[in-house]
């Protein structure tokens, strides 16, 4: 009785935690995809796909766990069992989630190179290059964000024909933003938004790896407990029959 009670704590317990992450990765979803589908006007839309993947397997966690959850509280070997094995299958899915960021991780590197950088690099001279009203917004907010200025620096805006005032840059360009402020080309950042945003994509996708190693052992510690739970589950029921 003592070790049913040990192990259905210690699965309790785990349930917690893979709860609170599961909440964690929801609302670092939702944080995230604004700024990944502001970052779409320089690198492309599909970087939102990030943050849209992280609110599913948030979402997903948080519904396995509860389902573990009521398992565990209702002492169901069927209920524990299927969190077992869903759990399994989110296992091998974030394998495959894994190598997604991976794939996202080394076309950032590969933005350096090639046929990857002239696209890339392309589309962000373009936008600002134009500067066009609708999208004006948004370029200000990545400036501001990533405390960059132009695609490849400053004098980009020098040659935007979006951009009347050669002379300066857009106040969001500035250290410290005040009105008129980008008349002052001292007082703006010097790195391009290519390069800023290229650095913040390499952290970003390198923390959601680290993250998603995290919940991988969790998650095998936790079908490990799952199925002690299972085991002294069935046998219980073996004896209640018998």
């Amino acid at each position: 009785m003592c070790s049913f009670c040990s192990v259905k704590c210690c699965f309790i317990f785990f349930n917690l935690l893979f709860l609170a992450s599961g909440v964690t990765l929801i609302v670092i979803g939702v944080q995230q995809h604004l700024t990944y589908s502001q970052m779409g006007s320089f690198a492309g839309s599909g970087l939102s796909k990030i943050a849209i993947v992280l609110i599913a397997v948030g979402a997903t966690i948080v519904l396995i766990s509860l389902l573990g959850h009521l398992g565990a509280f209702f002492d169901n070997y069927s209920m524990v069992a299927c969190f077992i094995c869903i759990l399994i299958i989110i296992i091998i899915l974030e394998i495959l989630s894994g190598a997604v960021f991976y794939i996202f991780r080394s076309r950032t590197v590969l933005l350096k190179s090639a046929k990857s950088a002239i696209d890339y690099n392309s589309k962000a001279r373009k936008v600002i290059h134009e500067y066009s009203p609708e999208k004006r917004h948004t370029i200000d907010r990545i400036q501001e964000k990533f405390r960059c200025c132009g695609a490849d620096g400053p004098t980009d805006w020098s040659s935007s024909v979006g951009w009347e005032n050669h002379d300066a840059v857009p106040d969001s360009c500035c250290v410290k933003k005040s009105q008129g402020c980008g008349q002052n080309k001292d007082k703006v950042h010097t790195k391009g938004c290519i390069a800023a945003i290229r650095i913040f994509l390499l952290k970003n996708l390198v923390w959601v790896g680290a993250v998603c190693i995290a919940l991988g052992v969790a998650e095998v510690f936790g079908v490990v407990v799952g199925v002690c739970l299972c085991i002294i589950l069935k046998r219980k029921n073996y004896e209640n029959i018998s």
